[in-house]
């Protein structure tokens, strides 16, 4: 089955995590990812788990469906290579820095001059016209700068840390899967190729900005700055009897209904803090300490069966061995069992979304360094598969 990206051909010259994960955002949407890889292959190839060299955990979940490429870019003739398959190509995919692909004349410049509608993608640390353009970028160095550990230390023990996950790399890679989609959209109706920058550090300032900007949202500010629902030191998971249960009570109904559940119904009937959203707001982490004094009576189970009763929001709390074994996520078929060529018995998780009639499809395995070296070159002489021209273009 041909994914909706059937005919859409991406060379993509990323590494490490940020960019694979956007690449293979569209590979699963059936786009024919081209890996080119230096002789020494991906970083990410060589780090954490891995039963053969070259093919780690981390690797094979974000490369799979693409075919892998070995091109010494440093080298002239494996440059002109990677120019030959521009020429059939629709996406040029990198994040390696500007000034870097300059020197290697792999500027956008040299593109073009191949393939006039070739849509350029650069993901970068910070935006090119900024004074932090040159700076090395690391999830974390974007998370701090971004004010993310700090929140964390306001809410918790004062120790400013960061998100134990490449939280960054995600948001940022499939903000590129967008922007490369809306690109080709564009040339589909103009024709044009352009160039695309997508900078870690603007695209995530919005992310922590849009709900705590609050009243620094007007000039002159209309209130303080940080959103005190989410900065409550209260606003965790609530201990119960034997564990941890998760809930959100957020409208006037939750609220009212869990008072009722738990025998505090006139202690709270007429309380001004419950009145309104905004009155719970303004006293939301002194409610949220009270919630949890009621929640550490009962066990967990007890909750979960309760305020799912109720309609208000509750779920358990996981740790990651029990995320794998999620009742839900098991009847849906989250988790893919698959048989790897050469790493045996794997387990992958599903691509984006469900479709009707396009479902993002796992056409190919995890690539090992190179595999499709030889038959990728064959194509720029004979046009294997068709791609005498880029695809999904208008005409």
């Amino acid at each position: 089955m041909a994914g909706p990206l059937n005919g859409l051909r991406i060379l993509d010259m990323t590494s490490v995590l940020m960019g694979p994960f956007a690449t293979q955002v569209l590979a699963d949407l059936g786009a024919d990812v081209i890996k080119v890889e230096a002789p020494e292959g991906d970083t990410i190839r060589h780090l954490g788990p891995m039963r053969n060299p070259g093919m780690s955990a981390g690797f094979l979940h974000v490369n799979r469906n693409k075919r892998s490429v070995v091109l010494d870019v440093k080298q002239s003739e494996a440059r002109e290579k990677l120019l030959a398959l521009a020429r059939t190509s629709d996406v040029f995919v990198s994040n390696v820095r500007p000034a870097a692909l300059a020197r290697l004349g792999l500027a956008y410049e040299d593109f073009i001059r191949v393939n006039p509608s070739m849509i350029y993608v650069t993901l970068v640390g910070y935006g090119q016209k900024g004074p932090y353009a040159a700076r090395a970028a690391y999830d974390d160095m974007i998370q701090a700068v971004c004010a993310i550990p700090t929140l964390i230390a306001q809410v918790g023990d004062g120790v400013p840390r960061y998100v134990p996950l490449a939280i960054v790399d995600r948001i940022v890679g499939q903000a590129a899967a967008t922007a490369t989609l809306a690109a080709v959209i564009h040339r589909m109706k103009t024709g044009e190729g352009q160039t695309v920058e997508i900078p870690m550090f603007e695209t995530m300032v919005p992310y922590v900005m849009s709900e705590h900007m609050a009243g620094h949202t007007y000039e002159p500010p209309e209130g303080d700055i940080g959103y005190k629902r989410l900065l409550a030191p209260s606003r965790q998971a609530y201990a119960t009897a034997d564990g941890y249960v998760c809930t959100v009570l957020y409208t006037t109904k939750h609220w009212r209904s869990f008072f009722d559940l738990v025998g505090a119904k006139e202690k709270y009937q007429d309380d001004p803090r419950l009145a309104s959203l905004a009155a719970r707001t303004h006293h939301i982490s002194e409610l949220y300490a009270e919630v949890a004094s009621y929640l550490k009576t009962k066990p967990t189970d007890y909750w979960l069966e309760q305020l799912t009763h109720l309609d208000i929001p509750v779920m358990p709390l996981h740790t990651l061995e029990s995320l794998i074994h999620d009742p839900h996520l098991e009847a849906v078929g989250f988790f893919k069992h698959r048989i790897h060529p050469t790493e045996g018995p794997l387990v992958e998780m599903a691509g984006l979304g469900n479709w009707s009639r396009t479902p993002p499809v796992m056409n190919r395995p995890v690539p090992r360094l190179g595999e499709h070296t030889e038959e990728v070159l064959a194509e720029i002489i004979g046009q294997v598969g068709g791609h005498s021209a880029p695809a999904l273009r208008e005409g």
